[in-house]
């Protein structure tokens, strides 16, 4: 069995806990600067403040359960682990390269569940991997890091629902390591090394997975708040969603089938199961952006940067010829929703084709 630290207790970092705890393995919860109150509470009741379920194994003081520790323990929560899981938001990215990545021990495998792209000004899209790897480089410090990507909700991790992700990393090796102990008979883990394919299919989804939730809003504008739910509106969506993500997966040289199906579950799971489903909801319903940050003040917005950051990347491209705007409808249109703040108008005629 293996000794596993998870640096970031907010929910998904706090769900993996349960996978691994449960195939017998040591399980040490680290909280960041922003953590400590989940930490303390953890430390008290043995379970995470947002999840019905306590941590696996014993009740207070749980001396077989998880460990729970503050940031400034880290060094003796890492200490002689087998690896470490990066649990931050995309919002912690700069902190987990500058305070956690560094004092790491060198040969320590890191796998991150955190989601998300940056843009370059050139128009170049980046994973979260390879800009930790390179700004470590920047200091002398050579160190790869695995990923997780996939359809999966925290809350449902810790229910048990049937989940299936992919780990991606550049060593298999290391891939076989780390399926070998998080994998459960209700975690199913796929690997690949397609670190850019996997890291941006499930990055891509969250801008897109936005556009689709605009449809709910507006039918709900139109019919009623507790109208039934209308299906048409966001399968169409969805497909011109499936339909720009192979073209940025194409031109990030990553358009497999297996990464596209990697999108496209974990854009269905955020459509019905995320946080980006309540702004795209308030937005087709005729608020602001303002509005609907200031309606949701506390939930973390993810899916809000990630949207302006490809829509920036794609527009440099288009500047230069490379691509071509037209066949980003969806995301141009979110775009403008986000940083041009103009009102929901879906361009449903674009999205149409005629091939002969």
């Amino acid at each position: 069995m293996a000794t596993i630290a998870i640096i970031g207790s907010g929910m998904m970092g706090s769900a993996l806990a349960f996978p691994a705890r449960e195939n017998g393995n040591t399980v040490r919860l680290v909280g960041t600067p922003l953590d400590r109150e989940i930490i303390d509470e953890c430390r008290k009741t043995n379970r995470h403040p947002k999840f019905a379920k306590h941590f696996p194994n014993g009740i207070p003081p749980f001396p077989e359960g998880c460990e729970f520790y503050q940031i400034e323990e880290m060094t003796d929560a890492v200490k002689g682990a087998d690896f470490v899981i990066g649990g931050v938001s995309s919002f912690g990215v700069d902190w987990f390269g500058e305070e956690v990545l560094p004092k790491l021990p060198p040969a320590m495998p890191v796998l991150s569940v955190t989601k998300g792209l940056m843009d370059t000004p050139d128009g170049k899209l980046l994973t979260y991997p390879a800009v930790w790897e390179s700004r470590l480089a920047e200091k002398g410090i050579s160190r790869t890091i695995c990923a997780i990507g996939g359809p999966c909700t925290s809350y449902e991790l810790v229910a048990h629902d049937q989940t299936e992700v992919a780990f991606c990393g550049k060593d298999i090796e290391t891939l076989r390591m780390l399926k070998t102990a998080m994998a459960t008979d209700y975690y199913h883990i796929s690997l690949s090394t397609d670190v850019t394919g996997i890291e941006s299919a499930v990055a891509l989804k969250n801008g897109y997975a936005l556009g689709i939730a605009l449809t709910i809003g507006l039918n709900q504008r139109a019919f009623g708040i507790d109208s039934e739910l209308h299906f048409n509106s966001q399968a169409a969506v969805f497909g011109q969603a499936v339909k720009e993500m192979k073209k940025l997966l194409d031109l990030q040289g990553a358009g497999t089938l297996e990464n596209l199906c990697v999108g496209a579950g974990d854009l269905y799971v955020t459509v019905y199961g995320g946080r980006t489903r309540l702004v795209g909801i308030l937005l087709g319903r005729g608020m602001s952006i303002d509005e609907a940050k200031a309606e949701l003040k506390g939930v973390t917005l993810e899916s809000l940067v990630v949207a302006v950051r490809v829509a920036r990347a794609v527009k440099v491209l288009c500047s230069a010829g490379k691509l071509d705007a037209a066949d980003f409808p969806l995301l141009m249109h979110t775009d403008e929703i986000l940083t041009e703040k103009k009102p929901v108008s879906i361009p449903w005629e674009k999205f149409t084709f005629e091939r002969a």
